[in-house]
């Protein structure tokens, strides 16, 4: 029989939450969406990249289709969710979780094939971002690349303990540090949610279809009073 003791504990110090959601809209919607985006597309005119588009961050206020809307509401719910997670609830002395307003900073769409890449970045001046896939091969068709494989079009993660491999953590003790990174695949209709200042890159794509996604930034604010939530500065 196991009894706790208060003299021995373990402790999960900063964990890294993202939130990864399915939006039961996306079949219906995604393809009205992705017309869209290939207009917009069309209508560039400073010539641009042959395989490669990315909209300016003002789609909030150039589209008002209902489809979009809806899924602005579902990116919404999903910034909720998971800010709630990585916070704890936000929960104060009384148990209560204080009002918040979820501000959309920027929101901009890409498009890209024939092996179009986004290399390694953050994001600032916000605390959340994440990406939501309209359109991208089936699963089957886009691993089966001779070249990308399982990696085609896929995005992927950096730990906040990247830099530290450099020295090789290699023994058994440190087996947590041995995986670095973690691939996310893309599909249609899912929303991944992740910290502003996760480094994360989009892998080359290829593939019958265009790779279509939304982009965006958001930043979370007390609905009244301070920001301040856990006692910054008191001790």
């Amino acid at each position: 029989m196991n009894v706790a003791s208060p003299e021995r504990e373990q402790r999960q110090l900063w964990p890294t939450t993202l939130g990864v959601y399915r939006w039961p809209q996306a079949e219906a919607a995604n393809e009205v969406l992705a017309r869209v985006f290939g207009a917009m597309r069309a209508l560039q005119t400073d010539g641009g990249k042959p395989h490669f588009f990315a909209s300016g961050d003002d789609l909030l206020q150039r589209i008002t289709l209902p489809e979009w809307q809806a899924l602005v509401r579902f990116i919404v719910e999903g910034i909720r969710d998971t800010a709630l997670a990585a916070n704890g609830g936000w929960r104060d002395e009384h148990g209560q979780s204080p009002a918040f307003n979820i501000a959309l900073e920027g929101m901009w769409c890409q498009i890209s094939n024939r092996g179009v890449h986004h290399d390694i970045h953050t994001h600032g001046n916000c605390s959340w971002s994440g990406v939501y896939c309209v359109q991208v091969d089936e699963d089957a068709q886009r691993c089966a690349h001779e070249v990308f494989g399982a990696l085609n079009g896929v995005t992927r993660f950096y730990g906040p303990h990247f830099n530290q491999l450099g020295g090789a953590h290699m023994d058994l003790g440190s087996a947590y540090l041995q995986q670095p990174h973690q691939d996310i695949r893309p599909r249609p209709g899912q929303l991944v949610v992740f910290p502003a200042w996760l480094p994360h890159q989009a892998m080359p794509y290829e593939g019958q279809q265009d790779r279509i996604i939304v982009s965006f930034n958001a930043s979370v604010h007390a609905a009244q009073g301070s920001n301040q939530r856990h006692g910054y500065g008191r001790g």
